[in-house]
C-alpha cells in the first residue's frame, strides 16, 4: 500500500513538468548557465553573455568526447571548477573508438538524477498497473563490477558499478547476486556465479541488457531443465536498456515460456534520458526536469558546417534526430552518438533509433539500426524463427553477381522456410528505406544474403574484444566489413 502511494505522488510531481515542457527546459537551461558560469569552461565560452538558446549556440559549439578531452583532461590531473563547480563524485570510464578510455563526469548532482530516474521508473509501473508484488521478492541486476578504482583523487568505474552503490537500504536485503558476486570481473565465471546463487531463489525482477540476460537465462535452462517461468514463478518484470528488445523478444519468452511485463530504460554514462511510463504506449518519456538540457540536430543535416540545433519545442514526429545535452555533469553541446526519434509530442516520447556513426550507406541508402531492428521484428513475427543475435555489413564487391547486404544471424531456432524469412527482412527493410528499395529496383544492388552463424559466434568475437557482458552491446550494423569478417572467422574457424 505505502508502495502505491509514494508511486501515485511521484507521477502527480512528473505530470507538472509534463504540462509544461517548454518551459521546463528553459529553466534547466537558465541554472546550468548560471551555475557553471565562473567554471574554466564558462569562463572561455562567456557563459555571462549568454541569456538565450541562440546565444549558447553561438559560443559553444557542438562536441563529442575528443572535443572535449583537453578540459577532461585537467579534471583528471586534479584541477577543480573546470567543467562544473568543484570537482566530480566520479569519473565513468567507458571504451572508446577513437579515444581509448573515455572518463565521463559523474558529479554529486547528476548521480542524484541517476538515482531518481531508476525510481521513479518502477514508480510510474506499479502506479499504471497497481502490481506490488515485487517489491517484497527477490530482485536481480546484471551490471558490471561495483569495484571501484581509487589510485586517482575521483573514484573511477562503469556507471552500473557505481549505480551499485546507491541501491536504496530498503531494496537490499532482496537484492541478488552477492556483493562478492557481483564484484567478478570475468562475464562467463560471473554469470555461472550468479546461475548458483539465484536458481532456488523467488526471482520477481530481472534487470539488464537483453543480450547479456539471455545468457543467464540459458544458463539457468540448461542447468534446471525448466522454463524460466516456472523456476521462478513470481518472476513478472524485465528491466531492460540499451538495446532494443523486440528482436529478442520471441527468444526470452520462448525461455521464460509467458510473457512479463516490461519497462525500457535510456541510462549512459553521460545522463539518464528517459523510460518507459506506459506499458501499452509505444517510446520513452523524455526527461526533461532531470539536469540536462536537450538539443536535437536532424540526422540527415548532423554533418553539414553549421546544422541546426533545435529545441524541445520545435522538434517533429518520426524525424530521426542526433541528440546532445549539456548537462549538471559539466558536459557542453555534447553528442553521445545515439540517434532518437519522437514517437508522441504530448507528453514528448522517444526511442532510440540507432548511432549516428553506425548505419550502412555502401551505396547512398543511409540504412539506419532502426530499420534493421525492426525488419528482423517482422521476420520474426511472421514465421517460428527465434534469433539471439544478428548484425548487418555491406558487400560491396562479391566475387559474382550484384553488391548486396549481408545479414549474419545466429539463431536460436532456424526458421522452417528460410526463404521466406530472408524474403520478409528484405520487404520489410525496402517498406522502411525508399533509397534501398531504389536501389533494389534499379538493379545497382540484389536482394539480401543471409549467412547462419554458430549460436555462440558473437559471444566469441564480444570476448576477442573484451567486451564480453556488463554493459557492452553488439554493434547492430557497419559501414564496412571488419565486424563481418570477423564473425565469418569464428565460424570457418568452428567448421
Amino acid at each position: 500500500m505505502a508502495a502505491k502511494i509514494f508511486a501515485k505522488r511521484i507521477y502527480k510531481k512528473t505530470q507538472k513538468w509534463v504540462q509544461d515542457p517548454v518551459a521546463t527546459q528553459q529553466r534547466v537551461f537558465k541554472h546550468l548557465i548560471q551555475t557553471a558560469k565562473d567554471t574554466h569552461f564558462g569562463k572561455d565560452h562567456g557563459f555571462k553573455h549568454i541569456h538565450t538558446h541562440e546565444d549558447f549556440v553561438a559560443r559553444v559549439p557542438i562536441r563529442d568526447y575528443e572535443g572535449l578531452k583537453d578540459y577532461v583532461k585537467k579534471v583528471v590531473e586534479g584541477e577543480a571548477h573546470v567543467l562544473w563547480p568543484g570537482k566530480p563524485a566520479y569519473f565513468a570510464k567507458t571504451s572508446g573508438t577513437t579515444s581509448g578510455a573515455k572518463y565521463i563526469p559523474i558529479t554529486k548532482a547528476s548521480i542524484a538524477q541517476q538515482v531518481k530516474a531508476s525510481r521513479d521508473a518502477i514508480l510510474h509501473y506499479i502506479y499504471q498497473t497497481g502490481n506490488t508484488n515485487f517489491v517484497t521478492k527477490k530482485m536481480i541486476f546484471l551490471q558490471g563490477s561495483p569495484v571501484l578504482d581509487h589510485s586517482s583523487h575521483i573514484p573511477t568505474g562503469r556507471l552500473s558499478g557505481i549505480s551499485a552503490h546507491y541501491v536504496p537500504s530498503y531494496l537490499q536485503k532482496n537484492r541478488l547476486p552477492s556483493w562478492e558476486t557481483n564484484c567478478i570481473e570475468d562475464w562467463e565465471t560471473k554469470v555461472s556465479k550468479v546461475v548458483e546463487e539465484t536458481i532456488d531463489q523467488d526471482m520477481s525482477v530481472i534487470a539488464g541488457i537483453p543480450s547479456w540476460v539471455q545468457m543467464y537465462f540459458e544458463k539457468l535452462r540448461a542447468q534446471s531443465g525448466k522454463p524460466i517461468g516456472e523456476l521462478f514463478k513470481n518472476f513478472n518484470l524485465f528491466i531492460y536498456g540499451g538495446v532494443n528488445y523486440e528482436p529478442y523478444r520471441a527468444n526470452f519468452e520462448n525461455l521464460i515460456g509467458r510473457k512479463v511485463d516490461s519497462i525500457e530504460l535510456f541510462p549512459a554514462s553521460e545522463g539518464f534520458f528517459a523510460y518507459q511510463d506506459l506499458q501499452e504506449e509505444k517510446g520513452m518519456l523524455l526527461l526533461l526536469d532531470s539536469g540536462i538540457f536537450y538539443e536535437f540536430i536532424p540526422a540527415d543535416q548532423f554533418f553539414e558546417e553549421q546544422p541546426p540545433r533545435l529545441t524541445i519545442g520545435e522538434v517533429s514526429l518520426g524525424v530521426n534526430y542526433v541528440l546532445t545535452l549539456s548537462s549538471n555533469a559539466g558536459l557542453w553541446g555534447y553528442n553521445i552518438g545515439d540517434t532518437v526519434q519522437f514517437t508522441s509530442l504530448a507528453p514528448y516520447r522517444i526511442i532510440v533509433s540507432g548511432r549516428i556513426k553506425h548505419f550502412i550507406s555502401a551505396f547512398g541508402e543511409h540504412v539506419i539500426a532502426k530499420e534493421v531492428e525492426y525488419a528482423m521484428q517482422q521476420a520474426i513475427v511472421q514465421t517460428d524463427a527465434r534469433v539471439l543475435e544478428f548484425t548487418v555489413a555491406p558487400q560491396a564487391s562479391p566475387a559474382s553477381g550484384l553488391p548486396y547486404h549481408e545479414w549474419l544471424v545466429a539463431f536460436e531456432k532456424e526458421p522452417t522456410d528460410m526463404d521466406v524469412f530472408t524474403s520478409v527482412l528484405d520487404q520489410q527493410l525496402q517498406e522502411q528505406n525508399s533509397y534501398y528499395k531504389d536501389l533494389i529496383v534499379g538493379k545497382v544492388l540484389r536482394a539480401l544474403k543471409l549467412t547462419t552463424l554458430p549460436a555462440h559466434a558473437f559471444t566469441d568475437y564480444m570476448k576477442t574484444k573484451g567486451k564480453l557482458g556488463g554493459q557492452n552491446k553488439v554493434q547492430r550494423l557497419a559501414n564496412d566489413r571488419q565486424i563481418a569478417d570477423a564473425l565469418l572467422k569464428i565460424k570457418a574457424d568452428a567448421s
